[in-house]
């Protein structure tokens, strides 16, 4: 008769060695979100592979540069266990969102981003738009609800998320500055 503790009382799933290497680092997931939206969520840029006469290439892909970026600095912020997967998905639909309105605008500015402005009520009922949401926002949205977050020590935590911050400002500055061009 052997003591087997450990298996009855259910702690063993806390204790095992590895939980912890078969769970996805959260950054995998802030990168991928980011680079989804960003990309994937870009109406500027799949207008322009579509049609290239319409614009210039260069200018879609630093905008999705510049979405993508953005998108990595809020999900860097928020990247801890209990509010990544919460912002992430809040991202993903304001992004699905964001791209169906931009692909009813004509066309770019002159800076190469689209206006800020709201979609019409309207527009929020028309079947496009809910095929759209669901395609970019609902399909990713379950999988990360679904993948298993590795757990971080509270300092290594810390240091992800702001060194995930400070490299997506970078980016975010460095394609605000080419899509701009030092104007505002």
């Amino acid at each position: 008769m052997s003591l087997k503790l450990f298996r009855s009382t259910g702690y063993s799933s806390i204790l095992s060695a590895g939980e912890t290497r078969v769970a996805t680092h959260p950054g995998w997931v802030i990168l991928l979100t980011s680079l989804w939206t960003g990309f994937a969520g870009n109406a500027a840029l799949w207008r322009e592979l579509s049609a290239p006469a319409s614009g210039g290439l260069g200018t879609a892909l630093v905008t999705a540069a510049f979405v993508a970026a953005a998108s990595a600095v809020v999900l860097s912020l928020l990247g801890w266990r209990k509010t990544l997967k919460p912002a992430a998905t809040a991202v993903l639909f304001v992004a699905a969102l964001g791209a169906h309105h931009a692909a009813g605008q004509p066309s770019m500015g002159q800076s190469g981003v689209y206006g800020l402005s709201l979609p019409s009520p309207a527009g929020l009922m028309q079947w496009q738009t809910w095929v759209g949401v669901v395609l970019l926002a609902l399909v990713p949205a379950v999988f990360i609800c679904k993948v298993h977050l590795r757990r971080l020590p509270g300092q290594q935590q810390l240091r992800v998320n702001v060194t995930g911050a400070m490299l997506a400002a970078a980016v975010l500055a460095a394609s605000g500055s080419i899509l701009y061009g030092g104007r505002y």
